[in-house]
C-alpha cells in the first residue's frame, strides 16, 4: 500500500467507527480480514494511525475546528506524527486508493492547525470528555495532568505465567527460545512483559499452557483475592474466565471455583482454556437475571458458603483507555449510570454467598470514584456485617503499591491498567 492508501484506509475505518459506534478493535480487525492485499506492515501502519487519531481526538478537533475523520487522520500525520501540514496534504492527491484532493477549507484548516498549549482546558489537551473532569479531578487531585497523560500512552502486553506448569524463569527461557524477549513485571510475581510484538497464540509455549495474556493489574487483583488451596470461590462476573484461571492456579487445583456469568457466550472458551492450563477445579454456571430482594435461584445452593466471592464488576473501563482509546468517546452519562446500578446489584448479589468470616473482593478497571469508593461506601452502609480488610496482607513486600483502604492502580503510578481493588470481610 502507498502512504496515501494507508491514510485512506484509516479514514474509512474512522468513518465506520463514527457511524456505527462499534469498538475500534472490532472495526480494525474487520478491515484487516477484508483487505487481503494489505501486508503486515500495512496493517500495522493503518492500525497505528487509527489509534493515534482516537487518542488525540479532542486536541486534533480543537486544532482543526472539525471532527471530520478525513481531516482528523491527516491532522494526525501532520501534528501527531510531526510530518507537517504540507507533507500531509500531499498524501491527498486523488491517486489510486489515496484520499481525494483537499478543498479550500480543508487546506486552510491543515495549514493553520496547531496543537493547543497549556492555556487550554485539560480535557482538550489530555483528550477526555469534559463531563468526566470533576470525577478525574477528585480521583487524582494534583496528579491529574500526569495521570491523564499516561492514560494516552500505548499499553504494554503482559503475560501471566501458569505456575501449575512452569516458574516465571522457566517460562521466560522458553519464550526466549521462541525469539520472544520478555522481562519480569515490576509488581506481580507471575508476570512477564513483552519487549517486542509477537504472535503469541502461534507459540508452542502458549499452546502448552505456560502462560495467559493478562495485564499486570488484573494479576494483582487476583493476588489480592488471596484464594487458597481447598477454598470455595465464586467468580461472579467471570466473562471469558481470565481471572478464574489465575485464581485456580493460586489454589493449586484444590478446592472449587464457580465461574458464573449472565451471558453463556462469555463462558464458552473458559473450559478449553482451563484444559490447556491443566486446571481441574473450575465449573461454569449461567446466572439468571436477579434483583435485590428476590430469591436468587441461580446461587441458592451457594448462599453463605463461599470463602471468597470475586466480583469483577461491569464498569466504564476508564482504567483501560490505553488499550481502547475509542472507549473514552463512546461512554455516555446514561451508560455510566447503568454501570452504577449494575455494580450495586452484583455487590448485593455476591454478599449473600459469602460465609461468615469470608471475603468479598470488589474489582473494577475504572478510575472513577463513583464506581469505586462511592459504591463501597453505599454497600457498607447497607451491609453492616461487612468491613474493609487490609489488602496488604496478600501483597506483603510491595511498598510501592498504595491506596487505603483499597488498592488503586494506574498507568502513571504502577505502569499497569487502572484498577480499584477492595477486600471486604464478612464479620463472624
Amino acid at each position: 500500500m502507498t502512504p496515501g492508501a494507508r491514510v485512506q484506509a484509516a479514514i474509512d475505518i474512522l468513518s465506520n467507527i463514527a457511524r456505527t459506534h462499534a469498538p475500534a478493535d472490532r472495526v480494525v480487525d474487520g478491515w484487516a480480514r477484508a483487505s487481503r492485499f494489505a501486508g503486515s506492515k500495512d496493517r500495522a501502519a493503518v492500525s497505528e494511525l487509527v489509534y493515534a487519531t482516537l487518542r488525540h481526538r479532542a486536541e486534533l478537533a480543537h486544532a482543526l475546528k472539525s471532527t471530520d475523520p478525513r481531516l482528523l487522520a491527516l491532522g494526525t500525520v501532520a501534528l501527531i506524527d510531526g510530518q507537517g501540514s504540507e507533507a500531509a496534504m500531499t498524501l491527498a492527491d486523488g491517486g489510486a486508493h489515496a484520499p481525494a484532493p483537499l478543498d479550500e477549507a480543508e487546506t486552510s484548516a491543515l495549514r493553520h492547525a496547531a496543537l493547543p498549549g497549556g492555556e487550554i482546558e485539560p480535557w482538550i489537551r489530555l483528550n477526555y470528555p469534559q463531563w468526566l473532569h470533576a470525577e478525574f479531578a477528585a480521583a487524582f487531585g494534583g496528579r491529574l495532568e500526569s495521570e491523564m497523560a499516561a492514560l494516552m500512552s500505548r499499553a504494554p502486553t503482559d503475560l501471566r505465567v501458569n505456575l501449575l506448569k512452569a516458574t516465571r524463569e522457566e517460562a521466560a527461557d522458553q519464550l526466549a527460545a521462541e525469539n520472544v524477549p520478555v522481562e519480569p513485571t515490576l509488581h506481580s510475581p507471575w508476570g512477564l512483559r513483552l519487549k517486542a510484538r509477537a504472535n503469541l497464540p502461534g507459540l508452542k509455549s502458549f499452546r502448552d499452557g505456560l502462560f495467559e495474556i493478562q495485564d499486570e493489574g488484573s494479576q494483582l487483583a487476583c493476588l489480592v483475592a488471596n484464594a487458597k488451596p481447598g477454598e470455595q470461590v465464586l467468580d461472579l462476573c467471570a466473562g471469558g474466565g481470565g481471572k478464574s484461571l489465575a485464581l485456580a492456579a493460586t489454589m493449586n487445583n484444590r478446592g472449587q471455583i464457580f465461574a458464573c456469568d449472565v451471558d453463556p457466550r462469555r463462558l464458552n472458551n473458559l473450559m478449553p482454556r482451563a484444559q490447556r492450563a491443566g486446571i481441574r477445579n473450575i465449573q461454569t454456571r449461567t446466572l439468571d437475571k436477579w434483583r435485590a430482594g428476590e430469591q436468587d435461584k441461580s446461587l441458592a445452593d451457594l448462599a453463605g458458603r463461599m470463602d471468597c466471592v470475586f466480583v469483577d464488576a461491569p464498569c466504564s473501563g476508564t482504567g483501560a483507555w490505553r488499550r481502547s482509546p475509542d472507549a473514552r468517546w463512546r461512554l455516555s452519562e446514561a451508560e455510566l449510570a447503568a454501570y452504577h446500578a449494575a455494580q450495586a446489584e452484583v455487590l448485593a448479589r455476591g454478599a449473600f454467598a459469602v460465609r461468615p468470616g469470608g471475603r468479598l473482593v470488589y474489582v473494577t478497571c475504572s478510575l472513577l470514584p463513583s464506581e469505586n469508593e462511592a459504591q463501597i461506601d453505599r454497600f457498607l452502609a447497607a451491609h453492616p456485617d461487612f468491613a474493609y480488610e487490609d489488602w496488604r496482607q496478600a501483597l506483603a513486600g510491595h511498598p510501592q503499591l498504595s491506596g487505603s483502604p483499597a488498592l488503586k492502580l494506574s498507568p502513571a503510578s504502577t505502569e499497569t491498567d487502572g484498577f480499584f481493588i477492595a477486600v471486604l470481610r464478612r464479620l463472624e
